[in-house]
């Protein structure tokens, strides 16, 4: 039996599993609006059936878990003033947090690129599976965004300073970089993702023992390991000032780092920084309402627009951020991004 099909999402009830299949395959399952509204009606009505226990979201193809969500159609809907904005983001948090505050087990298989809106797909499910085509990142401070997606109460809760980390400088992980961050809970070849499918519809019994049925080591050892130490002393700082100068002052890692994010939305890293920093004491709900009022308020700045232009549309790498430089970023300009945006807060 399927349920509330759309070109772009595909619902199936198999056996004991509710199974979500994201199909936008040509463009690496980005997420738009009916997407998530679907999304979240089929989660709404499997919470209520008694022949649903489990939930699993996957991706089609061999190339992308969800890329992101659609910002070339959010570029096009900010620069006309339109809801579509605002109404884009209003149903994916909202969907977000059904996810992580759903009442059944919720498996999320990243096989492949998981990014953006893929990361809001999966981080707030208690299992999420990793492959040896996951490739994670939160990439929003180089478009001119904020890490959002319920990220900045996920990111927080990492060990250390790694959230920090991975989103200010949207750094790509591997699968192993995953499993050693805790962002995946378990590993398994993309080739057994099926079967775990199938074990999971064919019930009864634990997810949590059916998952470690198919659990394998990675091959390789994290990265991020051996950067450990550096991550948690260079991004510990509370301004990106601190973090800019601690790296300018560090080792040869440090400085490459320093580099990286002087490439990024001086506005974005403030915004990010900041909402990292107050997520870490509060619950999803929260997180997301915060994170409604910044992409709300970004609807009317400069770098969001800018840096869709220079990396997705006219490509050519080059975006001039307005302010161009942290200290032209004033704690003024930050507060106003935290206001209440014109178009009101979020619901739950």
């Amino acid at each position: 039996m399927t349920v509330a099909n759309t070109d772009d999402v595909q619902m199936e009830k198999r056996g004991n599993l509710g199974l979500i299949t994201l199909t936008r395959t040509k463009a690496l399952n980005a997420l738009n609006r009916d997407m998530c509204i679907a999304i979240l009606a089929a989660l709404d009505e499997w919470a209520e059936d008694e022949e649903v226990s489990v939930v699993a979201i996957q991706g089609d193809g061999d190339r992308a878990f969800c890329a992101g969500g659609d910002v070339v159609g959010l570029y096009h809907a900010g620069k006309a003033g339109a809801a579509d904005w605002q109404d884009f983001f209003a149903d994916e948090y909202r969907m977000n947090h059904r996810i992580g505050t759903y009442p059944k087990p919720f498996v999320a298989l990243i096989d492949g690129i998981t990014m953006g809106g893929g990361v809001g797909l999966s981080i707030h499910a208690p299992y999420r599976v990793a492959t040896e085509r996951t490739l994670f990142a939160m990439p929003e401070t180089g478009i001119g965004l904020i890490t959002d997606v319920g990220a900045t109460h996920a990111l927080p809760r990492l060990e250390g300073e790694l959230g920090t980390y991975l989103g200010l400088t949207g750094a790509r992980l591997k699968a192993e970089d995953c499993l050693y961050a805790g962002i995946a809970t378990h590993y398994m070849e993309s080739g057994d993702v099926p079967l775990l499918v199938d074990a999971l519809a064919a019930g009864p019994g634990s997810v949590e023992d059916t998952i470690a049925k198919f659990h394998q080591s990675p091959e390789q050892p994290p990265e991020l390991e051996a950067h450990r130490a550096d991550i948690d002393k260079y991004f510990d700082g509370n301004t990106c000032e601190e973090i800019m100068s601690s790296l300018s002052m560090g080792n040869d890692w440090a400085e490459a780092q320093r580099d990286l994010l002087m490439k990024m939305s001086p506005t974005s890293m403030k915004l990010t920084l900041r909402a990292l920093r107050e997520g870490a004491g509060d619950d999803l709900a929260a997180c997301l309402k915060r994170e409604y009022r910044l992409v709300g308020n970004i609807k009317n700045g400069n770098d969001f627009y800018e840096g869709i232009r220079a990396q997705l549309i006219e490509k050519d790498r080059k975006p001039r951020w307005n302010p161009s430089n942290l200290r032209d970023v004033t704690d003024d300009m930050v507060d106003g991004y935290f206001a209440e945006p014109e178009h009101g807060d979020l619901t739950l």
